[in-house]
């Protein structure tokens, strides 16, 4: 299949549904033999309701910025698949696309519990960061965090953005409920760090900290230096990447936080088309009084 046909059978997947669980990807890595323990990638993981991939482009940015061999995992995209997918900047090729997926679908072509489109996407990612031999790879929870498909990494530092309510079909209809769902990328006895949260989610996520002896830090500050991305929001945003950076021990200076940040691009987030059309992805009730709080 040229890349059009395999971008159409991916899309396909989707009358799958969403499946929360990571027993699909496991056994997609293992048939496509990557080994996440043997490839030397130190993985970011990233989770919450709102400023997710703001926080991955900025992680990304700085340590691009430090000479670090990046990857770069987020979703949805905002105009084409490969936006998801992206090394030292540069989205996977179509070539990649063709020969990851045509690999992925023969291992999984007679299994009775088909994977979904996500299931697919994230293992075509892993697998593509470790053949490019990536130093740092930021990955974005999909929706949740415990059973997301991208929590079979082992990351330096978990870190989790502002929660509030977004698909609570899903997550459950509480706070406290979507909070345990995205503490579960809190690995016992590793690095955590989180935005200012409620009363109620901080609460949730210092809970599971306490279980699994994650060292749990909240971020109370903001940034003062310059960021790219418009609005006070996005220094709340920065200083959790510069903090998460330095509670995973990835080596970086002052002056590469700061021309990381000061160059970091994000579509999509109160982006300015024309004088007056702003483009922005706000689509739950925080996101949308940040958006007009911003305006």
């Amino acid at each position: 299949m040229n890349y059009q046909e395999t971008i159409k059978w991916l899309y396909a997947t989707q009358q799958h549904g969403i499946k929360l669980g990571l027993e699909n990807v496991r056994k997609l890595l293992q048939s496509a033999e990557v080994d996440l323990a043997g490839g030397g990638i130190r993985y970011i993981h990233v989770a919450g309701t709102n400023g997710k991939g703001s926080v991955c482009a900025m992680l990304e940015a700085i340590c691009r910025q430090a000479e670090m061999r990046t990857g770069l995992f987020t979703s949805p995209h905002l105009v084409e698949f490969r936006e998801r997918i992206r090394v030292n900047g540069e989205e996977i090729p179509e070539a990649e696309v063709i020969e990851g997926l045509a690999l992925l679908r023969e291992v999984a072509a007679d299994w009775s519990d088909s994977p979904t489109f996500f299931e697919y996407t994230t293992v075509l990612a892993l697998r593509y960061f470790q053949k490019q031999k990536v130093e740092v790879a930021v990955m974005e929870v999909g929706m949740g965090g415990r059973l997301d498909s991208t929590n079979v990494i082992r990351p330096v530092v978990s870190v989790i953005t502002p929660i509030d309510l977004d698909h609570q079909r899903w997550l459950g209809h509480e706070i406290e409920d979507i909070a345990n769902e995205k503490a579960g990328i809190i690995k016992p006895d590793l690095p955590a760090v989180s935005a200012r949260q409620s009363e109620r989610a901080a609460a949730t996520l210092a809970k599971v900290a306490r279980v699994r002896s994650s060292p749990l830090t909240f971020i109370e500050t903001s940034y003062h230096g310059r960021v790219a991305l418009a609005g006070e929001h996005q220094r709340d945003n920065a200083a959790l990447a510069i903090a998460a950076l330095k509670a995973g021990a990835l080596a970086v200076s002052e002056a590469e936080i700061e021309a990381g940040l000061a160059s970091v691009n994000w579509k999509g987030r109160f982006q300015r088309l024309e004088p007056a059309l702003i483009l922005d992805g706000a689509h739950n009730p925080g996101a949308m009084k940040t958006l007009a709080r911003h305006w």
